[in-house]
């Protein structure tokens, strides 16, 4: 049975040697697990006995297509009325406890491992159930709508229910478990994991147009950011713009996986012309 990392919370006492391992440049950022501490939580309108962690945000100089948030329920908590803007798709991934989350009137059980996708204009809810808190990601974006496209349907499933599949040429070592078709045009965004056995490498500087956000969920790597190599562990944050090369090396003796997110299949937005 696997586990996902969860935020520490809590607070580091006194004693703790600062060992200054989080970045924020104009190429990437790097949110160490031990930033996520109960004074770096923030709380939403329309919620219940919860806070979350907020990751990444549409601003200038980070994030430009997306916000993630880690979200922790307490007992009884939730929301009638999560989210605010109709044009935001959403996928979540719980990574402890278990909650209930209710789509279009139908509810769906989701325990750790747990994955939703849930399109724009649907209504849904969110509840704590089971015996303890619930922990879950909620990854935001504003649906890119297409003439003659269809909206994604919405879905649920589990990380052990969907085949992990083998990258060219690699013997198995690294592995992507891909919860929507990539062919399919609906979505514009993909919030995959990634999985590396001991040893295994991306073995090329990706440099690419997507848009990155990657959390560690298990194991430990070194992963090149532009032109750094990090120790990254679980809980780890990396968000990565367009064309920050990267690369990773698995370390470790067991599983180095990360839940992916990652913009597709539209056209860059261009700066506007008037016309004359």
């Amino acid at each position: 049975m696997r586990t996902y990392a969860l935020p520490p919370g809590g607070l580091s006492p006194q004693t703790t040697k600062l060992d200054e391992r989080a970045h924020f440049t104009e190429a990437y950022a790097y949110i160490p697990a031990d930033t996520m501490r109960d004074i770096t939580t923030s709380y939403l309108p329309h919620w219940t006995d919860m806070r979350m962690w907020i990751i990444a945000r549409p601003l200038s100089g980070f994030a430009e297509t997306f916000s993630h948030y880690i979200v922790e329920l307490a007992k009884g908590g939730g929301s009638d009325k999560p989210e605010p803007d109709l044009g935001a798709q959403a996928v979540l991934f719980v990574v402890g406890g278990e909650v209930t989350l209710t789509l279009a009137g139908k509810d769906h059980k989701l325990a750790a491992g747990g994955y939703a996708y849930i399109p724009p204009a649907m209504d849904w809810t969110i509840a704590q159930s089971g015996d303890g808190p619930a922990t879950f990601h909620w990854i935001r974006k504003a649906y890119h709508y297409v003439d003659g496209i269809e909206t994604p349907e919405a879905f649920v499933t589990h990380d052990d229910d969907v085949p992990a599949v083998e990258m060219p040429d690699c013997e198995g070592v690294w592995c992507t478990t891909r919860f929507v078709d990539p062919s399919d045009l609906r979505h514009d965004m993909h919030v995959n994991i990634v999985s590396f056995k001991d040893g295994g490498v991306i073995p090329f500087m990706e440099t690419h147009v997507m848009e990155h956000g990657l959390y560690v969920l298990e194991g430990s790597a070194e992963y090149r950011l532009n032109q750094q190599w990090v120790s990254v562990g679980p809980g780890d944050y990396m968000w990565l713009r367009a064309f920050c090369p990267q690369a990773c090396r698995a370390t470790g003796k067991g599983d180095f996986r990360y839940l992916l997110y990652k913009d597709v299949n539209r056209h860059p937005a261009l700066p506007f012309t008037p016309r004359r």
